[in-house]
């Protein structure tokens, strides 16, 4: 059609339903069919779909999660879990990654593939993180004040929280309630903030001068613009676990090669992610990178769990110490 003009493009994105299989009312026939409609819209839009059981199952189940991640904070249903950063020549654990994880008292464990995505589109992802954000910090300052050598723990930000008009100042609140010195503490951003680089810019560089570190996770998956990198105030890139998994196809693999030697040349610290065998550290190890983390060295565990690894590096850093006094 031609608007003022402009000639507009328009393609529709259909779903359909019908009676009686689908709905005995207008009202339920209209819900299942705008279901189906947002199955066309995930299938490549420009499409049509019909309504169908599994569908009508995948929906009760979403507005199930949607409904109980309202009250999920509330009822302490929500645990992080912690997987070890690791300097990858000695196997020391140097940091860790808060992982949120959600036991539904009827559903059980739901996985956070499933209920993240569903916290961000319904705007819940922002409460969410804030206590993510506090328990993270209030558990490593807890580890700290038992005595344990100090570690940076990654918190994971979402999109939504980063864009928050008050995310700079909740991050400032927890870290006055927890008391953790903010060299502790290393927020994890996807490349998706780049496409607003003037706003994330300011917010990053605000953060860098309260002493937080900054990573970019799941790098080279995303919207990296090289241009960009160089003038953010970022600290670590985190190499994507699907880089390192086609390291056991092809150990010269030229793009986690070029992917280290960027960071490199950037001055900022690599950690690679997902790393499950011997052969990819060691390929790892020869292209440069110093951290890593994955199933090799440790699951993501709960907070006890992660005490006795810690236990375990402390351990070893005494008979070190002693060795060397010897």
């Amino acid at each position: 059609m031609t608007v003022e003009g402009y000639e507009v493009h328009i393609t529709p994105s259909i779903g359909i339903s019908k009676y009686p299989e689908h709905g005995s009312t207008l009202e339920d026939l209209m819900k299942d069919a705008d279901a189906a409609m947002y199955l066309s819209k995930e299938n490549g839009k420009n499409g049509y779909s019909f309504f169908n059981v599994e569908l009508s199952e995948e929906k009760s189940r979403k507005m199930m999660i949607e409904n109980a991640l309202k009250k999920a904070v509330q009822k302490n249903q929500f645990v992080l879990y912690y997987q070890p950063k690791v300097e990858l020549r000695t196997n020391k654990i140097i940091g860790m990654e808060a992982l949120l994880r959600w036991q539904h008292p009827e559903l059980g464990w739901i996985s956070p593939v499933e209920f993240i995505p569903v916290a961000e589109e319904t705007g819940q992802i922002v409460s969410i993180g804030e206590w993510v954000l506090e328990e993270a910090c209030r558990q490593n300052k807890q580890w700290q004040d038992a005595g344990y050598s100090p570690l940076n723990v990654s918190v994971n930000v979402s999109v939504l929280q980063f864009k928050h008009g008050k995310f700079l100042e909740t991050v400032q609140q927890v870290l006055d309630k927890t008391a953790l010195d903010t060299q502790y503490l290393e927020l994890e951003i996807t490349e998706s903030i780049m496409q607003n680089i003037k706003e994330s810019k300011k917010i990053l560089e605000s953060l860098q001068q309260l002493g937080i570190k900054i990573s970019i996770d799941d790098f080279g998956t995303g919207y990296s613009s090289l241009h960009v990198l160089q003038k953010l105030p970022i600290d670590t890139l985190k190499i994507d676990k699907s880089f390192v998994d086609e390291l056991d196809l092809d150990a010269s693999n030229t793009m986690v090669k070029a992917i280290i030697d960027l960071g490199l040349n950037l001055n900022m610290t690599l950690v690679a992610e997902g790393i499950e065998s011997e052969n990819q550290m060691r390929v790892l190890i020869e292209h440069g990178c110093t951290i890593g983390q994955g199933y090799l060295f440790s699951k993501p565990v709960a907070p006890e769990d992660f005490e006795e690894l810690m236990k375990v590096t402390e351990l070893l850093k005494g008979k070190i110490a002693q060795s060397n006094m010897r």
